[in-house]
């Protein structure tokens, strides 16, 4: 395993992130991702990252509605993890209680609530990371920064980091803090693939500038750029989410797709790891955060490490990209 600095911090962390968003209650009455393995059918991916020495793991308050928060903190716990040296990263913003009254969003009032909700079903007295999933349109930047902040100073987060959003909302934030000397974000995570490098215009390049750890989601667009385009997978029949997200752009996709699959033939190697080792090569990627369901997943990703991609491979690998619409929302 190789371990970087996470962004300008002294923090070390895997350059392979396990996303927890695959382990859960399974069900769609149980949340949004239905194919999510349980504690027993997780159980030895987790053995198989810890043994490969992934040391960081990223979940959310509402993946699988909290389930996926209390499967890591079980795993963590029944594995005996050094709590010093493992990254444990959750979010906040997304409906909790959808529909009631301040059952979501980044008020300070859900913030402070959310933390401890987080930290209970984790069983753990503090999260490494503590990130907003989107940002709340609904809630002053000011009091987003405060509340984060003083999670901080409070011992209950050592970092804050913010996830998908547009360069400007982000060095807004964090200007807010530099004036009020509050706590800054240390990392952006990013949707970021070969199929859509919206990103690479504006917010990587700011990340950059500013020393922050970069941690893209979906590295392989949900499977998208793991196989060849039109394979059905256990969770693809039922995965409603992926399609919210990409389906608008199928037709530019499957031309990246199809090319990955062709260049990942020629040199021998699967399309997942093609993708992840594309990835690492681009500059300030700290590490992608993969999710997975099955070991071999797990295998796959940590192999990727050990690539080491010419520039004539990148450049192949990216020629068929078009411009996407940029969003911020998914």
């Amino acid at each position: 395993m190789q371990y970087i600095k996470f962004g300008n911090t002294g923090m070390d962390v895997s350059r392979i992130c396990l996303g927890m968003m695959s382990f859960g209650k399974p069900g769609k009455e149980n949340g949004l991702f239905p194919w999510a393995k349980t504690y027993e059918d997780g159980k030895d991916m987790f053995k198989k990252a810890i043994d490969l020495g992934i040391n960081y793991f990223d979940t959310a308050n509402v993946y699988q509605m909290g389930s996926s928060e209390e499967i890591t903190g079980r795993y963590i716990k029944d594995f005996g993890l050094n709590r010093d040296e493992i990254v444990v990263a959750t979010k906040v913003n997304f409906e909790m209680r959808p529909g009631r009254p301040n059952g979501g969003g980044s008020s300070r009032k859900n913030i402070m609530a959310e933390i401890d909700h987080s930290l209970q079903r984790l069983g753990l007295d503090y999260v490494d990371l503590y990130q907003i999933h989107r940002l709340d349109p609904h809630t002053p930047m000011e009091e987003i920064m405060e509340a984060l902040h003083d999670v901080v100073k409070s011992g209950k987060a050592r970092y804050i980091g913010a996830s998908t959003i547009f360069a400007w909302q982000l060095e807004r934030l964090q200007n807010i803090a530099e004036v009020h000397g509050w706590t800054k974000f240390v990392s952006l995570q990013p949707q970021y693939n070969l199929i859509y490098r919206e990103e690479e215009r504006e917010i990587l390049p700011l990340c950059r500038d500013r020393q922050m750890a970069v941690v893209p989601w979906s590295p392989l667009a949900g499977g998208r750029c793991a196989h060849p385009w039109g394979t059905v997978t256990e969770r693809n029949k039922i995965d409603e989410v992926s399609p919210m997200v990409w389906a608008a752009t199928d037709a530019v996709d499957k031309v990246v797709v199809d090319n990955l699959e062709k260049v990942a033939k020629a040199h021998g190697r699967s399309m997942a790891q093609e993708a992840l080792a594309w990835m690492l090569s681009k500059p300030g990627i700290t590490a992608p955060i993969v999710g997975c369901t099955s070991v071999r997943h797990v295998e796959e990703a940590v192999s990727a490490l050990d690539i080491q991609l010419e520039d004539d491979e990148i450049k192949a690998l990216e020629a068929p990209y078009v411009p996407h619409i940029k969003t911020g929302a998914f």
